[in-house]
């Protein structure tokens, strides 16, 4: 379990920001490429300071065009260098496909090996802050279903940090997805250095009764849930797969075989999602070990509207988890 106790206290996106900047130092060939990361720092000011640490040569301004900057980061890729891109909405992802599904996805196959592709994309994803429907998907289950692309879905500061470390070591190109409502989160982070391994899941709290399987944001959705639940007796384990390509399926599925009930928590569209494969994944894993059907939470099927209290209804909640769990476990609450 990764929850560190000796650290400091650091928001999320200040450890995605010591995390390139401490990759930078390390690597020369690391670049970062994308709107406003400059000068301006960011829209959400992760990248604040790299621009007067590193300059324009290796911290660069681009112009708004999604399919140009990821078409300089994978030629950047192929011919020596380690680019990382910033798209700022994951939504805009959509005018960079072909680059990166098509190009950087497949390259190191279709030139037998020859050529690589070493670029990690870094982009938003998450509803809730009013930005309605091109501002608010959570779109990364696109990205897992594609061989050749790795996924990343941090959920605390500390393992932004080192899953962003290890993203930019990698030497295959690597989506990484951070919760823009998150970034003010805070979590304890070492000052030495650390690497989490991408393809390792994190049980996030032990449990015995339900295993509650939970990506990004939705991990503390489920941390909430858990605490409700033991009040009434419940004990929830709550497991972050912390990456969706690669997938840990042992620890999910060791994890469903001890408690033998699951749901599986995920802000992304529920239709054809994430949610639907780890349950897959699950309910084949641990079969014989279940007492009743893998259940799935997801966002609602609909385009995120910009009405506040109709978006909030689209987003999972811990009293929906809550509500879930009893109806799982065919417990009511008493009292």
């Amino acid at each position: 379990m990764s929850m560190p106790t000796n650290g400091r206290e650091v928001t999320l996106a200040q450890a995605i920001n010591e995390a390139i900047r401490e990759e930078m130092r390390r690597d020369e060939r690391i670049i970062l490429i994308g709107e406003d990361v400059g000068r301006a720092g960011g829209v959400y000011k992760v990248t604040d300071g790299l621009y007067k640490e590193f300059g324009a040569e290796r911290v660069m301004d681009s112009p708004i065009s999604e399919a140009g900057i990821a078409g300089l980061g994978v030629g950047a890729a192929m011919t020596g260098l380690r680019p990382m891109v910033e798209i700022m909405f994951g939504d805009f992802m959509t005018l960079a496909m072909d680059q990166i599904v098509n190009q950087a996805a497949k390259v190191h196959y279709m030139s037998g090996g020859k050529l690589r592709v070493p670029i990690t994309f870094r982009t938003t994803m998450g509803a809730g802050r009013r930005a309605a429907a091109q501002h608010s998907q959570t779109l990364y289950a696109w990205f897992s279903h594609i061989p050749g692309l790795k996924v990343v879905v941090p959920s605390t500061p500390y393992d932004a940090k080192g899953l962003l470390k290890a993203a930019l070591r990698d030497n295959n190109p690597v989506i990484y997805f951070e919760d823009k409502m998150m970034y003010r989160t805070t979590g304890t982070v070492p000052e030495e250095e650390y690497i989490v391994p991408l393809g390792v899941a994190d049980i996030k709290r032990e449990g015995t009764d339900i295993t509650l399987i939970a990506t990004s944001s939705m991990v503390y959705v489920a941390l909430q849930a858990a605490e409700e639940l033991a009040k009434e007796g419940i004990q929830a384990e709550v497991v972050d797969p912390r990456t969706l390509t690669p997938l840990d399926e042992e620890t999910l599925i060791r994890s469903v075989m001890k408690t033998s009930r699951c749901i599986v928590i995920d802000e992304g569209y529920q239709r054809f999602g994430a949610s639907a494969e780890i349950a897959s994944v699950v309910a084949r894993g641990a079969f014989y070990y279940l007492d009743a059907p893998v259940e799935r939470i997801g966002a609602a099927d609909v385009p995120v509207p910009f009405s506040p209290i109709l978006e909030d209804a689209t987003i999972p909640n811990p009293e929906l988890v809550v509500r879930r769990v009893r109806e799982l476990m065919g417990k009511t609450k008493t009292g």
